[in-house]
């Protein structure tokens, strides 16, 4: 299954404490999901990913993507479910989110946009007790920008698959975006995004801000 048979691309807002504090966000109680359109989608195969640069600050928010293998069903337990994982990236609008929150409109046009949703390498999902033992980090431009890990998520994978599957739906070949760490920052034109698990790089990109 490639990226083309992506139907389906659900995010998690706020599920890391310290990225919500740091955004001025409250934690929240429940998860908080919103989706991306497919064309949203781009690789992070060492490619040039254009993204828009004459409306506000461009962030970057590396995270823990999902994608599930088989229809879900109530009862059904996440490693069950869950296919492959990989590395992708939730790029935002950050001044134009923070211009339609505050009218509390979608944010559809902040986090939707062509080349928002960058992928890296996809691999087997090792299940959720190896996937909490992990770390990821994105280098950018040589320096460590971000570094987490799938136990610090307030919701973890296990509730984040019974939450979005018993509200909205879940079937083989949906992803879930399943939040960021602390870090995220306005990226630049030039900027090189490269993504790790572990000490194993699932993708790169090179930024250019039209």
């Amino acid at each position: 299954m490639g990226d083309n048979d992506i139907r389906n691309i659900y995010c998690i807002g706020r599920n890391y404490r310290l990225h919500a504090l740091e955004l001025g966000n409250d934690v929240p109680t429940s998860p908080m999901v919103f989706t991306k359109p497919t064309h949203a989608l781009a690789p992070m195969d060492g490619n040039v990913v254009e993204l828009p640069g004459s409306v506000g600050e461009v962030h970057f928010e590396l995270e823990i993507v999902l994608r599930i293998g088989r229809d879900y069903g109530p009862g059904m337990k996440a490693d069950e479910i869950i296919g492959d994982m990989t590395l992708g990236l939730d790029l935002t609008l950050r001044d134009v989110q923070s211009k339609i929150k505050a009218k509390g409109e979608p944010w559809l046009p902040a986090k939707g946009f062509k080349g928002s949703a960058p992928l890296g390498a996809w691999f087997p999902y090792p299940g959720q007790a190896a996937l909490e033992q992990r770390t990821f980090k994105l280098i950018r431009s040589g320096q460590e920008a971000q570094r987490g890990q799938a136990s610090d998520m307030i919701f973890d994978v296990a509730a984040l698959i019974e939450f979005v599957g018993a509200n909205y739906g879940l079937g083989a070949g949906d992803i879930i975006y399943t939040g960021t760490p602390a870090g995220v920052a306005a990226l630049v034109d030039g900027d090189t995004l490269e993504a790790y698990w572990g000490d194993r790089k699932v993708g790169s990109c090179v930024i250019k801000l039209a």
